[in-house]
C-alpha cells in the first residue's frame, strides 16, 4: 500500500452483519480487521442500519484484534443522541488508546427511515446532522461544558468526561453526493465522500473548497483484463431478481448518489471499460467498480488522484488474497502521481 507521505487514506469495508452465520460472524469479521491491518489500510469501515449489528460493539471487536487499524463508524442521528457517541469516542480511547474514524450518514434505507418514524426531507436531514456533528465535535475538542442550540439539538452547560486527547481526535467524513451533502462537509471541514463517475468524466481538480474529498468504490484486477473480468462476471453475475429489488429501490430512494449511478448505468454499456456498474445495477454493491489488469486500474485510480481525491472507502473485500491484488494497483496509481 501507498506509504503516508501520499497523502492516501484507504479503508477496507466490513462483511454485512446481518448476512453472517451465527457463531462465525466473530472470526470472520477478525480475519478481515487483520488483513486490513496488513495490508497497510487506514481504517475499516463498520456499517450502521436496521438489519446490522451495533457498530460500537463491532468497532470494539475490530479494536481488540488489530494494533493500529482505525475503525469507521457509520453514524445515524435517528439511532443514538449525539452525547453517547462522543461519549463512545471517548471511552474507546480512553480504554484502547485507538482513534476512531466517523462516516456521519444523514439517512438511510426508506423503509428503515419509516419504520423509525423519521420523516425528515432529504435536505433538512442534512441540517440535521451538521447540527449533530456539531454537538459531538464541541464535546470532543473541551474539557469545558458545551451549550449548543439548534433547531434538532439542544445541550447546556453539558460536559464529557473522560476528556478525549487531542491527537485521538476523530477523522468526520460526510456522504458528499448531494449539494446539501457538500454542504455540510464544507461547514465541518469534513472529507466529503461521493459515489464516482467515470474518471475521464472530471475535467478539472476538485473544489478548493472542501477540506478533502473521496470515494467509495470497488476494485477487481489481475495481472491480465481477461482474467480480472473473468472473476468479476463469476462473483457478480447478472441476476434478474437483483436488477428488480435495485429498480424497486431507486422508485423510493430520495438518495442523491443512488440515482446519479443509476443514471450512469443507463448511459454507459462499452464493453470492458474498467468503470463497471453490474455490481449495483444487480443489487450486489452499492458502489462503481473498477475491474482490469493492474496497469489499466492504476491509471484509473491515479486520475482519481490527480483531480484531488485522497480517501478511497473499498466495498468489501472477498478475500485477504483481494486486498493484495488492491494493494498493487494503489502502489502504482501513487507511483505514476510522483512522477507526474
Amino acid at each position: 500500500m501507498p506509504s503516508p507521505d501520499h497523502g492516501l487514506k484507504i479503508f477496507s469495508s466490513c462483511p454485512l452483519s446481518a448476512q453472517a452465520q451465527v457463531g462465525t460472524g466473530i472470526r470472520q469479521l477478525q480475519e478481515i480487521a487483520r488483513s486490513s491491518e496488513d495490508a497497510g489500510h487506514e481504517g475499516i469501515l463498520v456499517f450502521t442500519d436496521n438489519s446490522q449489528l451495533d457498530p460500537w460493539l463491532v468497532s470494539q471487536i475490530i479494536i481488540e484484534s488489530t494494533e493500529h487499524l482505525c475503525p469507521l463508524v457509520a453514524i445515524q442521528p435517528a439511532y443514538m443522541h449525539p452525547y453517547s457517541v462522543a461519549k463512545m469516542i471517548t471511552s474507546l480511547a480512553h480504554l484502547y488508546g485507538r482513534r476512531v474514524y466517523l462516516n456521519m450518514v444523514s439517512g438511510g434505507f426508506k423503509n428503515d427511515l419509516l419504520a423509525l418514524n423519521d420523516l425528515t426531507p432529504h435536505d433538512e436531514r442534512y441540517e440535521r446532522l451538521l447540527e449533530y456533528t456539531t454537538v459531538i465535535q464541541s464535546l470532543l475538542r473541551t474539557a469545558d461544558p458545551v451549550s449548543f442550540e439548534g433547531r434538532h439539538y439542544k445541550v447546556t452547560n453539558l460536559k464529557l468526561t473522560p476528556p478525549l486527547r487531542a491527537e485521538l481526535m476523530p477523522g468526520v467524513l460526510v456522504s458528499g453526493s448531494s449539494e446539501a451533502g457538500m454542504n455540510a462537509a464544507r461547514q465541518l471541514k469534513a472529507t466529503a465522500v461521493e459515489y464516482p463517475k467515470p474518471p475521464a468524466e472530471y475535467a478539472t481538480t476538485a473544489s478548493a473548497s472542501l477540506e478533502s474529498r473521496g470515494i467509495r468504490i470497488g476494485i477487481i484486477a489481475r495481472s491480465e483484463d481477461a482474467h480480472a473480468w473473468s472473476v468479476a462476471r463469476a462473483r457478480y453475475p447478472e441476476d434478474r431478481k437483483g436488477q428488480l429489488t435495485h429498480q424497486l429501490a431507486m422508485k423510493v430512494s430520495d438518495s442523491a448518489w443512488h440515482r446519479q449511478l443509476s443514471e450512469l448505468g443507463n448511459t454507459d454499456e462499452r464493453e470492458q471499460n474498467p468503470y463497471w456498474l453490474v455490481p449495483f445495477q444487480n443489487y450486489k454493491a452499492v458502489c462503481p467498480f473498477l475491474v482490469g489488469s493492474y496497469d489499466g486500474v492504476a491509471d484509473e485510480v491515479a486520475r482519481y488522484i490527480d483531480v484531488g481525491y485522497r480517501t478511497f472507502i473499498l466495498d468489501v473485500p472477498a478475500s485477504a488474497e483481494e486486498m493484495h491484488h488492491t494493494g498493487i494497483v494503489f502502489e502504482r496509481a501513487a507511483a505514476r502521481c510522483l512522477a507526474a
